[in-house]
């Protein structure tokens, strides 16, 4: 059996200066970050880019908390990934492969799925809008389960953390793309005479278009081998009872395996709480959606880069367990930025200020998070099923349990609602103390895991 490559494993092969940069101009680490690109895009359409259509369009704060609800596929994507493991996708699978297959009959959903969501009034519409956001979600979600496994399978062992780093630097373009670049586009189309929504409709229109560039990736790119649970019998009924059932019985055989799934779902939840709120408060308080795009998606994305630097210097010099620690709590903390904020209004520098502070600690959380999601994932023959469950419950704090974000923001104010979502954050860093005490999920070699 091939054993799992770990963030860890990749760090201690000590590659040399010019090695380590040569590897991001090597042909198949650059075509993923077109792959990261294709899958950022959606993230956003159905979040904050659509919280900042429906408030302009009038509708209320806890219809559009009780939104965050149309991610869902996020969270349950793991229950159709051994589907995508173990078949081919009809006609396309035939020509493309497997992998490749899975991928453009995605894609071709995807845009389908963005052009209805943009062609509907949220207002008059608000059951189809739901529909359509689902779809774009399933979509989504359907299309990260086959770049996950793609990019594994594809990538040569010293490419897989390069891999990882640029199909992050791509969905983050992306999302910048599908937040601040939709709303320069969207405000260009209104301002050309398009009112209402019929620019939101061109700007969902030019969004789909960009899934494009996914689909001209994959088709520029070959099909990586099957792994081997695929070829484990000519049965596909079999293959199917293999690939759903062997990733899960590996992991339940684990110590603390609940523990670490419940670690797993609360440890972004004060994060994403306040997230789900964050296009709407800013409106709320005086800015448009220009001062939204240009600050907290342009002025952001250079802090959240910063953070990520931080989280990979973090977990390689400290340690993860260590790391997570220092994540947990400036999570917390800087969701009271928010509240000062709240305070202030619509102050351009405290607005800076707080998008500064939030989206670095934010990124460098998810960094430290995801390092500690792959070293949870120890067998490479169950690595995209595995890992689209501990995705899925990580997105159960950004979906479900934020849903009811929007009506405690009416109930409470925007600042006590603020000092509630750092609160939120207790329950992540209670787990979080349980599992370090255990050392549940920490590779032997991490210098900040304690020994028995």
């Amino acid at each position: 059996m091939i054993r799992p490559v770990s963030v860890r494993d990749l760090s201690e092969t000590k590659p040399s200066w010019r090695r380590g940069l040569g590897v991001y101009l090597e042909r198949p680490v650059l075509a993923i970050i077109f792959l990261g690109f294709s899958a950022g895009i959606p993230l956003a359409l159905t979040g904050q880019t659509l919280s900042v259509w429906m408030k302009e369009a009038g509708v209320s704060l806890t219809t559009i908390g009780l939104f965050a609800l149309v991610g869902t596929p996020y969270v349950f994507k793991f229950l159709w990934a051994p589907l995508i493991d173990a078949t081919r996708v009809p006609l396309l699978g035939c020509w493309l492969g497997r992998r490749r297959g899975w991928l453009v009959a995605t894609q071709l959903l995807l845009i389908a799925a963005i052009v209805g969501l943009g062609a509907v009034d949220p207002v008059a519409e608000p059951v189809l809008t739901v529909m359509l956001a689902l779809l774009v979600a399933f979509a989504s979600a359907s299309q990260d389960i086959v770049i996950d496994a793609f990019r594994v399978e594809y990538l040569a062992e010293h490419q897989q953390a390069a891999g990882v780093a640029t199909y992050s630097a791509g969905y983050r373009v992306a999302m910048l793309v599908s937040t601040a670049g939709m709303f320069e586009i969207v405000s260009y189309f209104q301002d050309s005479g398009l009112a209402g929504n019929a620019g939101w409709a061109f700007g969902y229109l030019v969004m789909a278009a960009f899934v494009v560039i996914g689909i001209f990736t994959v088709f520029s790119l070959p099909e990586p081998p099957p792994p081997t649970i695929a070829d484990a019998s000519p049965s596909i009924g079999q293959r199917l009872s293999n690939a759903v059932w062997a990733p899960f019985a590996e992991f339940l055989s684990r110590d603390g395996w609940l523990a670490i799934l419940l670690f797993v779902t609360l440890f972004k939840f004060g994060d994403a709480f306040a997230g789900i709120m964050t296009a709407p408060f800013v409106l709320d308080i005086g800015f448009d959606k220009t001062d939204y795009g240009r600050i907290v998606k342009v002025f952001g994305l250079f802090a959240t880069m910063v953070g990520a630097l931080l989280g990979g210097w973090a977990v390689a010099a400290l340690g993860t367990r260590a790391s997570l620690w220092i994540a947990a709590i400036v999570q917390a903390l800087s969701n009271l930025m928010f509240v000062a904020l709240a305070y202030v209004g619509a102050d351009y520098t405290m607005l800076v200020a707080t998008i500064a502070v939030e989206n670095s600690t934010g990124s460098f959380g998810s960094i430290v998070f995801v390092a500690y999601l792959a070293g949870l994932c120890r067998d490479r023959a169950f690595t995209a099923t595995q890992y689209a469950l501990l995705s899925a419950l990580a997105a159960v704090g950004r979906t479900i349990l934020s849903s009811s974000a929007g009506v405690f923001a009416e109930g409470l104010g925007w600042p006590l609602f603020f000092v509630l979502t750092t609160a939120a954050a207790i329950p992540g860093i209670l787990f979080l103390a349980w599992i370090s005490r255990q050392r549940l999920g920490f590779v032997a070699a991490d210098p900040a895991t304690p020994r028995p």
